[in-house]
C-alpha cells in the first residue's frame, strides 16, 4: 500500500492592497531609459514560495513581466542572488488584475528579509502602489525603483507595491 503525501495548504502570509498610485515598469517607445521596480519584505512566516503577486494597472506596450526573488541586506541594502525567478506574458487585459508569477519551491525563513525586482524586456506595465504619509508607514520593507541610468536606485518608506506573498506551511 502506497501512502500518499497531503499536500500543504496554500497561506498568504504578507498582503499589501491598499492602491492609490502607480509606478510604470519598462520604457515607452519615445523614452530608451527602462524602468525597474521592486520590494523588500520581511517575511512573517516560514515556509515554501508559492507565489508572489502583483497588481497591474495599466498594460500600456504588451509583453513579458519578470519577477527575480533575491536574500536582501538591509544593512548594507544590497540584493543577492537570485533564489528564483517568474516570468509572465502580460496582455492589455491585463490591466487592473493581480498578476501571479508562480515560483519554483523556495524556502522562506521567518523574519528574513527578501526582494522582488520586477522589469521587462519588451512591455511598459504600470503597477499599483500605495503612498503614504502615517508617522509609521510600511514596516515590512521599502520600494525600491531604479533605471538604465541608475542602476543603483533608491529605497522608499513611504511607498510600497500593491503585492502578496502566498507561502506552503
Amino acid at each position: 500500500m502506497e501512502t500518499m503525501k497531503k499536500a500543504t495548504q496554500l497561506k498568504p502570509v504578507l498582503t499589501q492592497v491598499q492602491n492609490n498610485t502607480t509606478y510604470w515598469i519598462g520604457h515607452m517607445l519615445s523614452d530608451p531609459i527602462d524602468h525597474v521596480a521592486g520590494q523588500t519584505f520581511r517575511c512573517p512566516a516560514d515556509g515554501e514560495l508559492d507565489n508572489i503577486q502583483v497588481l497591474s494597472s495599466v498594460v500600456q506596450y504588451p509583453g513579458e513581466l519578470v519577477l527575480t526573488l533575491h536574500h536582501f541586506d538591509t544593512k548594507n541594502k544590497s540584493w543577492g542572488p537570485a533564489l528564483g525567478s517568474s516570468t509572465v506574458k502580460l496582455e492589455k487585459d491585463n490591466a487592473s488584475k493581480w498578476i501571479h508569477f508562480r515560483m519554483q519551491p523556495v524556502k522562506l525563513e521567518k523574519d528574513k528579509t527578501y526582494a522582488f525586482r520586477l522589469q521587462t524586456p519588451n512591455a511598459y506595465v504600470a503597477i499599483g502602489e500605495a503612498a503614504t504619509v502615517k508617522a509609521k508607514p510600511f514596516d515590512y520593507g521599502q520600494e525600491w525603483t531604479a533605471s538604465s541610468d541608475d542602476k543603483v536606485g533608491q529605497y522608499f518608506t513611504y511607498f510600497s507595491l500593491a503585492f502578496k506573498v502566498e507561502l506552503r506551511a
